[in-house]
């Protein structure tokens, strides 16, 4: 079972991915299938905005996969707000090296992010 705002965001690919492989209305069932396929490489990147000479970058914090998914999906904010506090989050989803979508999120409290790590997205 995958979360139902995690799905708004993957069923467009699954669809495209479909219509690109000839099959040009696809079911409900070709559609799980392909997502049946694709789910076990896919992974969740996030990042926070942080201020950068006058404008803002993203300090990406972890990469997400497998079955560290499960939890972050089931509930998104509480997540992001047990680990790094208050913030404007990016979360990214791969399909391997494929860009999926993207979703905001943006816990209240105090930003506990500024002293965590950043995640080495080149590897």
């Amino acid at each position: 079972m995958i979360a139902g705002w995690c799905w708004d965001l993957i069923e467009p690919y699954l669809r495209r991915n479909l219509l690109n492989g000839g099959v040009e209305r696809p079911t409900r069932k070709q559609v799980l299938e392909e997502f049946a396929r694709v789910w076990p490489e896919v992974t969740l990147t996030i990042g926070v905005q942080e201020p950068f000479a006058g404008t803002i970058r993203f300090k990406w914090l972890v990469r997400l996969s497998g079955d560290e998914l499960a939890p972050f999906l089931d509930g998104p904010m509480e997540w992001i707000d047990g680990r790094w506090g208050g913030g404007k989050y990016k979360v990214n989803v791969h399909h391997g090296l494929h860009f999926v979508n993207t979703k905001n999120f943006k816990p209240e409290g105090p930003p506990r992010w500024r002293d965590a790590p950043a995640l080495d997205v080149n590897t």
